[in-house]
């Protein structure tokens, strides 16, 4: 192997992330398949790509005491500097002086001998004098923005919803890994087998409160288990088990999932209906179809029908009152899951905010006939925009004065999510901080006569 190659395939993750506003999860899950690290590196492959992304704001704070910000710099250039600055002052795995001595080895493989010494120089400015203190910022919102790399636009949004203290929570924890969690296939075995078998294999696992098949893998790669090899169980926040548990789908129901991939939320549908009745599962984007359709073969569901269908014109595919349960998984603007896909937060603008919620809001007036009477209906995003949650079921209701909200909604929410700090009157707001899960929000409304 290249003396280098761990610390270039860094690199190389980072310029794609950023020019190609390629989504880090993925290009960083390919690179795993495609490269055989060793373990260790493997973790500090991820820490590494994921740092940097996540902090590059704060990063680029550091790198402008250091290098004139309208400095013209290669974005590879900028790239290793910010990932070689991320390790010296977030990780102490590898020290300093090793760490310098590779980018500039790097930087003279790719460019020359003069970006080779601005990297070195830079570097060893920082080893010498440590990074500026961020507590001299005088504006807090600013300063809040810098310190924990969130768009100020962002930061001023959130502060204007929810407070400084709110908002100051929301970004310190999506700088946080959140535990992952597992989701029990309940017709292969139970949630106490699933733990017992974990257990033995040396996992370090809890049960979720927010689901009866939800179980939080505190310590341990749960890739590599029998049980998730075997499609026992499969990967799903649990802010997303909750669609699943609350909306009260029973065996035989005709169901309809209007906003479907990759089909982590329709599967757990299909076995809480025990793989009796009919769900029929579309997605805009064709290719994403077969996300489904594997996923469903995974776990061994054969009444999930999907197909490509935009959930904007669902009314010329089905007549209406044709579904006893309706979930609208909406397309949003995905703020609520930046602690695992941290360059979202680069990549949206308010615009797109405004854009999606018009978009959300159509989809639900599309579907409203679909449903039959006293049927449900589960809205969902996995954001935390008001614009998007509360604000789009508000212009709903008002629409549509044969729904409402299901006020058994809230009487069937898990226990520890009856005092949560996210409820409103419309539906249930959940927040990275509260529960160390994504943000999301959802509610249910009912088709009334």
């Amino acid at each position: 192997m290249d003396k280098y190659k761990l610390r270039n395939t860094m690199l190389d993750l980072l310029n794609r992330i950023e020019k190609d506003s390629g989504y880090s999860h993925l290009l960083l899950d390919n690179e795993m398949k495609k490269e055989q690290f060793l373990k260790a590196d493997r973790g500090l492959l991820t820490e590494v790509v994921y740092g940097t992304i996540q902090r590059k704001i704060t990063l680029d704070y550091y790198l402008n005491d250091f290098v004139n910000p309208n400095k013209k710099m290669q974005p590879w250039v900028r790239n290793l500097l910010r990932m070689s600055i991320y390790q010296m002052v977030y990780l102490d795995r590898v020290p300093a002086h090793a760490i310098i001595h590779e980018a500039v080895e790097i930087a003279k493989q790719r460019g020359h001998k003069g970006i080779a010494s601005l990297v070195n120089g830079v570097l060893r400015n920082i080893q010498r004098k440590g990074v500026p203190d961020t507590t001299e910022i005088s504006d807090d919102i600013q300063r809040l923005s810098i310190e924990t790399s969130h768009p100020k636009w962002l930061v001023e949004r959130w502060v204007n919803h929810y407070g400084y203290e709110r908002t100051k929570d929301i970004c310190e924890a999506n700088l946080i890994h959140k535990p992952i969690s597992v989701r029990v296939q309940p017709m292969k075995l139970s949630r106490e087998q699933a733990i017992d078998q974990l257990r033995k294999e040396g996992y370090q696992v809890m049960p979720s409160s927010f689901s009866k098949q939800g179980i939080i893998i505190e310590k341990g790669n749960i890739l590599t288990s029998d049980l998730f090899q075997s499609g026992f169980i499969t990967i799903q926040d649990q802010s997303s088990m909750l669609v699943g548990e609350m909306l009260d789908v029973k065996s035989g129901m005709n169901v309809l999932d209007t906003c479907s991939a990759p089909g982590g939320k329709v599967t757990h549908l299909a076995e809480k209906m025990q793989n009796e009745g009919k769900i029929y599962a579309h997605d805009l984007h064709a290719k994403k179809i077969n996300l489904i359709e594997r996923k469903a073969r995974e776990l061994d569901l054969s009444i999930i029908d999907a197909s490509c269908h935009d959930a904007r014109h669902l009314s010329e595919k089905y007549e209406e009152e044709s579904f006893d349960r309706i979930l609208v998984d909406a397309p949003c603007s995905g703020l609520g899951v930046i602690r695992g896909k941290p360059d979202i937060k680069y990549h949206k603008k308010s615009d797109d905010i405004i854009h999606l919620a018009d978009i959300q809001l159509r989809i639900l007036h599309e579907v409203a006939p679909l449903l039959k009477k006293n049927g449900l209906l589960i809205y969902s995003t996995c954001t935390i925009e008001p614009t998007e949650n509360e604000e789009v079921v508000r212009n709903f209701l008002h629409e549509h004065t044969n729904y409402k909200v299901d006020e058994t909604f809230f009487m069937n929410l898990p226990k520890q999510l009856k005092e949560s700090p996210g409820l409103s009157d419309v539906g249930l707001q959940l927040f990275p901080q509260t529960y160390e899960t994504d943000g999301f929000f959802l509610t249910r409304l009912k088709k009334i006569n």
